[in-house]
């Protein structure tokens, strides 16, 4: 009976875990989209960014009365994405039962670099979902009234890979190394950076 009552609750957990971190996961997305669409001075006039922007206001708005934007970044949403993403993680290592009580303040700092990680490792997941939504736009409907945005969102990304790479057979090759980059980045630093985090706990 306990054992069945025990199971159930690790199922439960499981459940609300799997809940939360997509949720969460998809509001630090717009989130991130934010911060980057006002570094790289995207108009704030089409669908996509005013959707982000409706998306995202109530928490950020009242944030920038107290974090001032730096160096043009938008503190306030940057900093919002790092509470969130940090206060996620505390959550998803209690639902696992995590002894927070017995380990003490000593694992802070690993639970700051793991979420560090965590939020580093979406917004590679960002820039490679921008990536392929301007190179699957760019082929199917260029005219498209979203392209003119993704397109200024990936052409810093891409142009430096633009020089370096000519055009093979008029295919555009920097996308594809600009997703290679990515996925190296996320399966090397990133992942040893997790494991030395984990070792911290």
């Amino acid at each position: 009976m306990h054992w069945h009552k025990g199971r159930i609750i690790d199922m439960l957990n499981q459940a609300l875990a799997f809940i939360l971190q997509n949720v969460t996961n998809l509001f630090l997305i717009a989130l991130l989209l934010r911060v980057y669409m006002q570094w790289m001075r995207v108009p704030f006039q089409n669908p996509f960014a005013q959707f982000v922007v409706k998306f995202t206001d109530f928490a950020v708005r009242p944030l920038r009365r107290i974090v001032p934007g730096l160096f043009g970044l938008d503190m306030a949403t940057l900093s919002l994405a790092v509470v969130l993403q940090f206060v996620l993680t505390l959550i998803l290592y209690a639902l696992q039962g995590f002894p927070f009580a017995v380990a003490g303040v000593g694992v802070l700092s690993g639970f700051v670099l793991l979420s560090l990680v965590a939020l580093l490792t979406l917004v590679c997941y960002v820039l490679m979902g921008l990536v392929l939504v301007t190179a699957v736009l760019s082929i199917v409907n260029p005219f498209s009234p979203f392209m003119a945005v993704f397109d200024s969102l990936t052409a810093p990304l891409l142009r430096p890979f633009r020089r370096m790479v000519p055009l093979v057979g008029n295919v555009d090759l920097s996308p594809m190394i600009f997703l290679l980059l990515c996925q190296f980045v996320v399966s090397f630093p990133l992942a040893w950076m997790d494991i030395w985090a984990r070792h911290l706990l």
